[in-house]
Parts: C-alpha cells; structure tokens; sequence
C-alpha cells in the first residue's frame, strides 16, 4: 500500500528584503528627528512621540543616543541644537559673526539640499564658508562618511559628530578664515579621492566662474575640484554676478548649483546653459 503524502507544512513567513530591520527603523527615525530639529531649533517628547508614532520611552532613548552621537543637547523634556562650537577669536570676530548671520535661513536650506545627496560611505570635501557650515550641520547619521576639509571651525564644528571620520589638511592658518592653506595643503590632497565637494564662494559669474578673494584658499580649492568626481556648489542668491579676484573653477566644471529661491532665472540661465543641474530651495 501507498504511503499516504503527508501535507507540507507552511513555510515560514521571511522579512521582504525591503523592508527596514528595527535597527533600520531606528536610524530612519533619528536622521528624521535631527532634521525636524535642525528646522525648529528644538522639540519636545511629547511632540516626536506624536509624530512619529513613537512611546515616550523610545523617543527618550533616540534623544539621549542622539546627545551621545554630541548632534543635540537634552533639555528638559526634549532637545535642542547645539550651539557653533567657537574659539572665543570666532565668537569676537564681528565679521565672522555677520557673515554667519547674513541670509542665515537661506543657507540653512541651501545646506540641507546639499547634505541629503551624500551618500552612505561617501568621502566628501567643504571648501571654507558659512553656506559650507551648515552642509556638514545636515549630514546623515552614521552613514560612514568621510569629511576633508582644511577650515579650523568645520573641524570644530564635526568634533561634536562621533560617527564621522574626519581628515583635516596641512599648511599654514590663513587667519582671516580659520582655513589651512599653502603646498603642504595642497600636497595632502594628491592621493585622495573626493567622491563629492561642496564649493562655497565669495563671488559666482556666468563668465568668471565661481571664484573668492584669497589667491591661497583659491588655489587649495582648484585642487580639490581636480581631486573630486562630483562638484557642487552652495552659495546664496547675493552671490551671483560678483566676481573676487580669484578664480576656483569654471562653471562648466561643476555638476550641480544649489541655491534659493532669490535667484531669478536670469541669474542662473549661464549656468543651465552649461548644463549645470541647478536646484532653488
């Protein structure tokens, strides 16, 4: 007699590879919590738990990894950013201080749009400027990124971030800027692959190209253009059609032009023509 066939049993159900682990839920939810904060200034428990659909509890421990990772400060019930870590010179230099000031809600946007198209593992470059800053203020957590840059007060500013690595040029302290520069800078770059830079400037012109007022920091940036695959650049609608006397790049050489909304289309459509993906936030 036959063997009666015994039914299969039911497979066992498998996580679609789609779909996030709990850790990556986590780390969803704590890029979600930094951005949201980076717009308020700061949030409650209360409001995240709220938000994100989240207990109480699990928004209490995001918030205190997060103070860990130094990208936030805890408050009583909820956080806040940090305030820029400065030497007490960066806190007395008028002129540093206006700049950080001068369309501030401008280059806030302008920094995010930049910093959302670094990608996991990227090496990445900052040339010196306040548009810059907050680019690596919107970095993604824990995406192991490297971050070149030659400016004492980005360095400053990413030895808060536990979970970047960071490589800092040689040469000289030009004192204006808190930036490096000089051969030795400009020599540290040469094995060194970018994947992306973000080029801040003091002037960006159809004609001239993006260009700034230091010959050295000048010359330190067109080693980084040569050095990177991608090259972006973020500077504000007051930029356009000034020419320093230095030139970093032509336009043609650059990938994409972030900017906001100031920007007409008649100041960006040299650039357009040049087939430069340019972006208004």
């Amino acid at each position: 007699m036959a063997k009666r066939k015994q039914p299969e049993k039911p497979k066992k159900e498998t996580r679609e590879a789609s779909e996030p682990s709990g850790l990556g839920k986590q780390q969803t939810r704590l890029n979600a919590i930094l951005e949201h904060l980076r717009k308020s200034g700061n949030v409650t428990v209360e409001s995240l738990s709220e938000k994100f659909g989240t207990s109480l509890v699990t928004i209490r421990r995001d918030l205190d990894q997060l103070q860990n990772d130094g990208v936030l400060q805890r408050t009583h019930g909820g956080a806040a950013l940090l305030e820029p870590l400065f030497y007490e010179p960066f806190k007395n230099d008028r002129t540093f201080q206006a700049h950080l000031e001068s369309f501030s809600d401008e280059k806030r946007r302008i920094g995010q749009a930049a910093a959302a198209l670094v990608e996991k593992g990227d090496t990445i470059a900052l040339t010196p400027g306040t548009t810059t800053l907050e680019v690596i203020r919107g970095l993604p957590l824990n995406q192991n990124i490297t971050v070149v840059t030659n400016t004492v007060n980005v360095a400053m500013e990413l030895s808060k971030r536990k979970d970047l690595d960071i490589f800092v040029t040689g040469g000289h302290l030009r004192g204006d800027w808190f930036s490096l520069v000089g051969p030795t800078a400009v020599d540290s770059l040469k094995q060194m692959l970018i994947h992306t830079l973000f080029i801040g400037s003091d002037g960006i012109d159809g004609q001239w190209g993006v260009s700034c007022l230091s010959s050295e920091e000048a010359q330190l940036n067109a080693a980084m253009v040569k050095a990177s695959r991608r090259r972006i650049a973020v500077v504000d609608s007051t930029k356009f059609g000034k020419v320093a006397g230095w030139r970093i790049c032509d336009i043609g050489e650059l990938n994409i032009l972030i900017t906001d909304t100031g920007a007409t289309d008649g100041m960006i459509a040299p650039f357009v023509e040049r087939g430069v993906d340019v972006r208004r936030v």
